[in-house]
């Protein structure tokens, strides 16, 4: 009896992930006027398709995405330009994680744990990947 014979597939070539997780700042993101002129707590997660074997063989930081650069970025563009949604804001996020060529894809979870909701919750979190090109 013949057994049909699975096609390989091709790894992702970027399988590598670099993480910051729990990334917390000060924002006025929101449509509701008292969300805007007081703020909230935002955090933000952040997941990197890198290939980091560069940076392995060499030890050197310029041979791969300076985390401590990009959240300093990421916390700035919490902190300033109150957009209404946080899919706007998530899409601000994922477009500076891209600006690194390095950076394959960006897995950003934009947390809003005090969202002006009439019921007891934990959490509303909105999560998006976006892949160069």
């Amino acid at each position: 009896m013949d057994h049909p014979t699975a096609t390989p597939t091709a790894p992702d070539p970027i399988s590598d992930r670099l993480s910051v997780l729990g990334l917390e700042a000060w924002g006025h993101h929101g449509v509701l006027e008292h969300e805007r002129r007081d703020g909230q707590v935002f955090k933000v997660d952040l997941t990197l398709g890198v290939d980091t074997r560069p940076a392995a063989r060499s030890d050197l930081l310029r041979d791969t995405v300076d985390y401590g650069t990009l959240s300093t970025r990421v916390k700035e563009a919490i902190e300033h330009d109150p957009v209404d949604l946080i899919e706007t804001l998530a899409q601000r996020i994922a477009d500076l994680c891209l600006e690194d060529e390095r950076v394959a894809w960006a897995h950003v979870t934009v947390h809003k744990p005090d969202a002006p909701i009439e019921a007891t919750f934990s959490d509303v979190a909105l999560t998006i990947t976006r892949r160069r090109g």
